[in-house]
């Protein structure tokens, strides 16, 4: 795995699941994070081959709800990030995704209230002791590269101690977001400071914050003299933002996220969640297509508002060859496969 001279899809909840990887790796990420999972979430999964789809699913035990998706294509690029606030419990959930992720990272940055009140994301950056326990503990007992992802301090000076003593653990390589806890996400991000931190540190700095445009990843390169960046928001509102030809219409970006929600199966509040997203930036919910979006129970609705109605077929037909066919729209080729598959008897959908 390696961190220099790469445009990496950020960590984003509720967004960065198997289909939306997939989308931003399509278009041109070299290195893909997933949403942060809780180390309490993992120990409670187990790993199973999901024939089906031909994915690994983590799933946990007693509700069955998939707490992680992956599949082979991206084994070597994805990142599996874990919130934590303890070393022992970090380790076992690592343990437990190792084989099948390129990378673990441990989220040091996620202000949000659920990660913060419980020790987790950046709560940590006022622990520098749990830090150094929980990276040197991994990267002591992983075979895989171990990074994690910061924010700034209240001074740049107290950044890049932070950064030196987290070089020290032995991680491979360190995401800096260019804000502070108490910034929200239209402060602008503070480049000079992810530059001290550059400076300072030989292993790979990760830059992050501000990056909307494909030209902005060579502006926020020279202005922090990294080589690897980081980018969220405007993947999230446009994935093909790694595309060096330039962005894709937003529509057909959106329609392949959906289809590829489709064939991976996604979380339909995962899904809904990321086109409403997509929508607020670009339109509004208040409009037809982002009602219909809300009003959404499955992904058979989805299917069905974004032009894969035939979709349904797939409750009839489980394979993964005819759902492939379904998101064609080629409602002829649909139906004969259909015919093949249940021998002769299945009728087709009004």
């Amino acid at each position: 795995m390696e961190y220099r001279n790469k445009l990496v899809l950020a960590p984003m909840v509720r967004v960065g699941t198997l289909p939306f990887r997939l989308l931003a790796a399509e278009y041109g990420a070299d290195i893909t994070y997933g949403e942060e999972i809780i180390d309490h979430k993992l120990v409670k999964c187990d790993r199973r081959f999901n024939e089906k789809l031909g994915s690994v699913d983590f799933v946990e035990k007693g509700t069955g709800s998939v707490v992680f998706r992956t599949c082979d294509e991206e084994k070597n690029r994805v990142v599996f990030q874990i919130g934590t606030s303890n070393a022992v419990r970090a380790l076992k959930a690592a343990e437990i995704v190792c084989k099948d992720v390129a990378a673990v990272d441990i989220n040091m940055g996620c202000p949000k209230s659920f990660s913060v009140s419980g020790g987790m994301g950046a709560a940590l950056l006022t622990k520098p002791d749990l830090i150094h326990d929980i990276l040197t503990t991994l990267w002591r007992n992983l075979s895989i590269p171990v990074t994690c992802k910061i924010r700034l301090l209240k001074s740049s000076q107290d950044t890049v101690e932070l950064a030196r003593r987290i070089e020290k653990t032995g991680v491979t390589a360190l995401a800096v977001h260019g804000r502070k806890v108490e910034d929200r996400p239209r402060d602008p991000a503070k480049w000079s400071e992810i530059a001290d931190v550059v400076a300072s540190l030989s292993i790979p700095v990760i830059a992050n914050g501000d990056v909307f445009e494909y030209e902005d990843f060579q502006r926020i390169k020279v202005a922090t003299g990294t080589s690897s960046v980081m980018v969220a928001r405007g993947a999230l509102w446009n994935a093909s933002i790694f595309c060096p030809k330039g962005k894709l219409p937003w529509e057909d970006v959106k329609r392949e996220y959906v289809r590829k929600s489709i064939l991976w199966d996604n979380d339909i509040k995962s899904t809904k969640h990321t086109l409403r997203e997509m929508i607020t930036h670009h339109s509004s919910l208040e409009l037809a297509e982002g009602k219909a979006v809300i009003k959404s129970e499955s992904l058979i609705d989805l299917a069905r508002l974004y032009g894969a109605e035939n979709y349904e077929f797939m409750e009839d037909v489980a394979s993964l060859e005819f759902l492939l066919i379904t998101c064609s729209n080629d409602l002829s080729n649909v139906l004969k496969h259909a015919e093949r598959q249940s021998g002769g008897g299945l009728e087709p959908s009004a």
